[in-house]
């Protein structure tokens, strides 16, 4: 079943002989549950793409469904909801609250948008995620690859059916680094959720279900990579 839709996504900066096109004529389809690397050099374009498909910029010429939902129709504020309960956000700086312990940043979103936190979920998450004794700890007392649990955990609280994770190993060495990745894939399996993760690392790609690479601005669909 079909969670994401990219149709003729087309980005383009400045205009006239200034004019950079970071994205162009872009058009894809993810199945619910998926993993999903995106992969290209610096200034390729993914980072844009990725911005476009969580709703934090706007295209200049396409769409975007998720959940049949075209997001770019939407008004502001009805956007602003839908990505907050639809879309969970994992970035390479973590972008923790540093006056809130791990179940504060994790339960943020939802406090956000008035919502009751599930202590039955936050504890299964902070289990699985093996933060259970780390719960009432500033994100200062913790390591890097902990500080990237909570941003994972922050990510699924919502319960979100799309998860976007912006190079989420990037400030993490190699064994924190795996641990995470294989964090984040196996919490895609066991909620059913879709992810969509950029990385450099070819390594790090080719264990997920499918690849696509950008380069300058135009996407490839590299197939089923994983074993």
């Amino acid at each position: 079943m079909e969670l994401l839709r990219v149709e003729h996504l087309c980005k383009t900066y400045g205009s006239g002989e200034a004019a950079v096109h970071a994205l162009k004529d872009v058009s894809f389809s993810v199945p619910r549950g998926e993993f999903v690397a995106i992969v290209g050099e610096s200034g390729s374009g993914k980072s844009t793409l990725l911005n476009m498909i969580g709703a934090l910029d706007t295209p200049t010429s396409g769409r975007v469904f998720i959940n049949e939902k075209d997001t770019f129709a939407m008004k502001e504020n009805a956007l602003t909801i839908f990505r907050r309960r639809n879309i969970g956000f994992i970035f390479q700086a973590f972008n923790l609250i540093p006056e809130l312990s791990v179940e504060q940043n994790m339960i943020f979103p939802l406090l956000l948008d008035r919502q009751r936190p599930s202590g039955q979920y936050l504890d299964e998450l902070l289990n699985v995620l093996g933060l259970e004794n780390r719960r009432n700890h500033l994100p200062g007392q913790l390591s890097g690859g902990q500080q990237q649990r909570v941003a994972i955990g922050r990510a699924l609280m919502t319960r979100p059916s799309l998860v976007l994770a912006d190079e989420p190993t990037g400030n993490l060495d190699s064994q924190n680094s795996s641990e995470v990745l294989a964090l984040l894939k196996e919490t895609a399996r066991q909620y059913e959720q879709t992810v969509i993760m950029i990385t450099h690392n070819p390594g790090i790609a080719y264990t997920a279900d499918r690849v696509f690479q950008v380069s300058d601005g135009v996407l490839t669909d590299l197939g089923g990579c994983r074993a």
